[in-house]
C-alpha cells in the first residue's frame, strides 16, 4: 500500500501518535516516507502542530501541512468562524498521488473523526480515501463508549466503500480497566479481524529510539510490528469474563 489514511473514531483518541508509529517503522525499514496533514485546527501559525510531533517521534523530515486554523474546531467551522476560504479537499488528491510516485509510503492523518466536515461541501477524510482508493487505519479509545464509536465508524468506512487497513488503540494503559478489557473482544468482533496494534499510554512523550520500540512492539507484522493480537487479548482478558 502506498497510500494509507489513518482516522479515528474521535479527537484526542491518539491519531497523531498511531501515524507517527506506522512512520517510525517504515522508515526503519529504509522506506522512503511522506506524511501529509491535510487540515490543522486549534494552533496558531507559529505553534507545532500534529506533523512537528511526527518528525520528532518518527525521525522523518518529509512533511506536508495543507491548511492550518487557529480555533480547536473541525476545519469548515474553524475556517468559517475567522471568515477565510476553506481547505478544499479534493486540491489534496494530486498532492498525495504526486508524493506516492517517488515514496513508498504516504501517509494521510485526518482532523478529529472519520466524518468530520473540512469545508462547506461537506467532503470528509473517508471521501479523500475513497478519491484515493486508500487503506483506512482506524483510531479507537479503549475505554467505555468505544464500542457505539467504533460502530460507527467502520458502518461509514464501508458504506462508502473504503478498505479498512485494521483498527490500533492510540492508547492502551499499564492498568486497563474492567470495560477496557472487556472490549477487546467486541471491538475484534465489529472489525470481523484480529486488532492491529495497541500502542502504549504516554508514547507520545517517548523519545525516537524508545517510540520506535512501542511501535514496534505495538503494530502487528502487516505494518512492520510484531503485535500479536491473540497473546495480547488472552493477556488483557484474565478476569474480565467469568469461566
Amino acid at each position: 500500500m502506498s497510500v494509507l489514511v489513518v482516522t479515528g473514531t474521535d479527537t484526542e483518541v491518539g491519531k497523531t501518535v498511531v501515524t507517527a508509529a506506522l512512520a517510525a517503522l517504515a522508515a526503519a525499514r529504509g522506506a522512503k516516507v511522506a506524511v501529509v496533514k491535510p487540515a490543522q485546527t486549534g494552533v496558531g501559525p507559529d505553534d507545532p502542530g500534529d506533523l512537528a510531533v511526527v518528525g520528532r517521534l518518527a525521525g522523518i523530515t518529509d512533511l506536508h501541512e495543507g491548511r492550518r486554523f487557529p480555533d480547536p474546531l473541525s476545519p469548515a467551522a474553524a475556517a468559517r468562524l475567522r471568515g477565510l476560504p476553506p481547505l478544499q479537499l479534493p486540491q489534496c488528491v494530486p498532492l498525495i498521488r504526486e508524493l506516492a510516485a517517488s515514496r513508498d509510503l504516504v501517509l494521510v492523518e485526518g482532523a478529529g473523526g472519520l466524518l468530520v466536515r473540512f469545508d462547506e461541501e461537506g467532503n470528509t477524510i473517508a471521501d479523500l480515501a475513497r478519491w484515493l482508493g486508500a487503506p483506512v487505519v482506524v483510531t479507537v479509545r479503549p475505554d467505555l463508549g468505544t464500542l457505539n464509536h467504533t460502530a460507527l465508524t467502520l458502518e461509514a468506512l464501508a458504506h462508502r466503500g473504503v478498505q479498512l487497513a485494521g483498527i490500533v488503540l492510540g492508547s492502551w494503559p499499564d492498568e486497563p480497566d474492567l470495560a477496557m478489557r472487556a472490549n477487546l473482544r467486541d471491538l475484534e468482533t465489529l472489525a470481523a479481524r484480529p486488532l492491529a496494534g495497541a500502542l502504549p499510554a504516554g508514547a507520545g512523550r517517548m523519545d525516537a529510539p524508545e517510540f520506535l520500540l512501542a511501535a514496534r512492539t505495538g503494530l502487528s507484522p502487516v505494518f512492520g510490528g510484531i503485535f500479536d493480537a491473540g497473546t495480547f487479548r488472552v493477556n488483557h482478558q484474565k478476569g474480565a469474563y467469568r469461566d
